[in-house]
């Protein structure tokens, strides 16, 4: 058993849409993400997905709405739903997902991560 400590974590992370993984639980990673700008429109098959925003504020776009989620609040996106993660300033994440989710979803270009860093 080990205690994270998310912010030490979050200061190790210089890069923005590369999620790396600090925790396992059951069939899930626990991951940590800095975020800036705009993402891509994907969605995920299988696999729902947690978004805990700590640091800024995400908005979540969707094809027929927006959310945005502040520091110490989440959002659950259900697997198949298309969503955009958009970051005007910088955002810190957590995410709950299961280990098969691919950072893209269905989408594959030069942001998708196949083989995530444990740190």
């Amino acid at each position: 058993m080990e205690v994270i400590n998310l912010k030490d974590k979050l200061s190790r992370v210089s890069d923005y849409w590369n999620p790396r993984i600090v925790g396992e639980l059951n069939d899930s990673y626990v991951k940590i993400v800095k975020l800036q700008g705009e993402f891509v429109w994907h969605h995920h098959d299988h696999e729902d997905e947690m978004f805990l925003v700590v640091h800024g504020n995400l908005r979540m776009r969707f094809r027929d709405d927006e959310k945005t989620i502040k520091p110490g609040e989440f959002i659950i996106v259900p697997k198949g739903v298309e969503h955009m993660p958009v970051a005007d300033d910088e955002v810190h994440i957590v995410l709950f997902e299961p280990k098969t989710t691919l950072n893209t979803g269905n989408v594959r270009n030069g942001r998708t991560r196949p083989e995530l860093e444990h740190i």
